[in-house]
C-alpha cells in the first residue's frame, strides 16, 4: 500500500485561523511608533522568495505609512543565524524578521545546541504569505513530466539530481518526502539559499530544482524554467496548469510553507499590534495581493494570537517529521 504524506493542514487550516484576526486584536496600537527606522531581517541572501516577500512588506510600509524599513540580508545556517540575531536585539520592534517555516519550526530539530526556542525566545507578529513547494527543471531538460523524473531514478537510483536552497530545508524535506513517496533514490545537492540552487538548474548542473514558488516564479514567467509538479493538496493559483504530486500518482501529498514576522520575546503588545495592523492593512491591498500573487503565493492575514498558535503547532509536528527523515546538521 502506498503511503500517504500530508504534512500541513494547508489551506483549510489556515482559512480557519485567518477568521479571528479582529477578534484577537486586545490591545491599542502604539500611537508614537515608529520614531526611527525600523530594521528589518531576511535570513536568508537576495533573490529567494523570503528575501522577494520581506522587501514587498518593507516597501509598501514605506509607501502607506512613510515608515522607514531597512531590508538587512543575514544569510547563513537555514536562516537560523538571521533569527539568532533577532532574539538577541532589544525587544523594541526595532529589529524584526521575516521568517518562515524552514528556519522557524523546522531549524531547531535539526540544529545541535541552537541558543533559542520560537516558541519562547520569539514573538509572533504578522503572518504574510504560504506558498507550495515546486519541482522543476531547465526549459531544456529532458525531463517534460514528473513520470520521467521518477522513471530515470527507477532505471538508475541516484543518478537524478536536485538542488535545494539548503540541508534541513522545508524544501529539501519536501524533495526527501516526494523520494519516500515515489519508492526512489535522488541525490540531492544542497545550496546556500536559493538563487545559486537555481542558476546551477538553469545552466543544468543539476536535474531538477526543488524550489518555493516566488523565488523560481521569474525564471518560469521568462520560459527558461519547466514546471513539473507543485507539492500543496490544490494547485497554485499562480500556477493553474502546473499538476500537484498527489494528481502525478500520490495522494495525499501534501507540503506547504510560509512566511511571517517576527519580533524578539518581550515586544511590547501595542508595538505588535502596531505591526500586525499595518502589515495586514497591506495584505489586504489589491496592489498587494496582485504582487505577492505574481510571486507566486498566497496572501493571509492572521492575527498575532493565530500566527503564534500555527507557529507552535507546527513547531511540535515537525519534530517527528525531522527525526524520520534522519536529516541532523552540527
Amino acid at each position: 500500500m502506498r503511503r500517504t504524506f500530508t504534512i500541513t493542514t494547508a489551506v483549510a487550516a489556515y482559512a480557519a485561523l485567518a477568521l479571528g484576526n479582529a477578534a484577537h486584536a486586545q490591545t491599542a496600537p502604539a500611537a508614537n511608533y515608529p520614531t526611527k527606522p525600523v530594521r528589518l531581517v531576511i535570513p536568508f541572501p537576495p533573490g529567494g522568495g523570503t528575501d522577494i516577500l520581506a522587501r514587498l512588506v518593507a516597501n509598501e510600509l514605506g509607501k502607506t505609512n512613510k515608515w522607514t524599513v531597512v531590508a538587512d540580508n543575514k544569510p547563513g545556517a537555514g536562516g537560523t543565524i538571521g533569527i539568532g540575531e533577532v532574539v538577541k536585539a532589544q525587544p523594541t520592534g526595532y529589529d524584526i524578521v521575516m521568517g518562515q517555516k524552514d528556519n522557524l519550526v523546522i531549524g531547531p530539530w535539526l540544529y545541535k545546541n541552537l541558543p533559542w526556542n520560537p516558541t519562547k525566545d520569539l514573538t509572533a507578529v504578522a503572518h504574510v504569505a504560504y506558498t507550495p513547494v515546486i519541482i522543476a527543471t531547465s526549459a531544456n531538460s529532458k525531463y517534460k513530466t514528473l513520470a520521467d523524473v521518477v522513471a530515470a531514478a527507477k532505471a538508475n537510483p541516484g543518478s537524478v539530481t536536485y538542488g535545494s536552497p539548503g540541508n534541513g530545508t522545508s524544501i529539501h524535506l519536501a524533495g526527501d518526502l516526494f523520494e519516500k513517496a515515489a519508492g526512489i533514490k535522488l541525490s540531492h545537492v544542497p545550496y546556500k539559499g536559493s538563487n545559486p540552487a537555481m542558476m546551477d538548474a538553469l545552466a543544468g548542473n543539476v536535474d531538477l530544482l526543488v524550489s518555493s514558488v516566488p523565488s523560481a516564479m521569474a525564471q518560469i514567467q521568462a520560459g527558461k524554467l519547466r514546471p513539473l509538479a507543485v507539492t500543496s493538496a490544490k494547485r497554485s493559483s499562480s500556477l493553474p496548469d502546473v499538476p500537484t504530486i498527489a494528481e502525478s500518482g500520490y495522494k495525499g501529498f501534501d507540503v506547504s510553507t510560509w512566511y511571517g514576522v517576527m519580533a524578539p520575546a518581550g515586544t511590547p503588545a501595542n508595538v505588535v499590534t502596531t505591526l500586525n495592523t499595518e502589515i495586514n492593512k497591506l495584505l489586504a491591498t489589491p496592489e498587494m495581493k496582485a504582487a505577492i500573487h505574481a510571486q507566486g503565493a498566497e496572501p493571509l492575514a492572521m492575527s498575532p494570537a493565530d500566527f503564534g498558535k500555527l507557529l507552535s503547532t507546527e513547531y511540535t509536528q515537525w519534530k517527528g517529521i525531522v527525526e524520520a527523515s534522519g536529516v541532523k546538521i552540527e
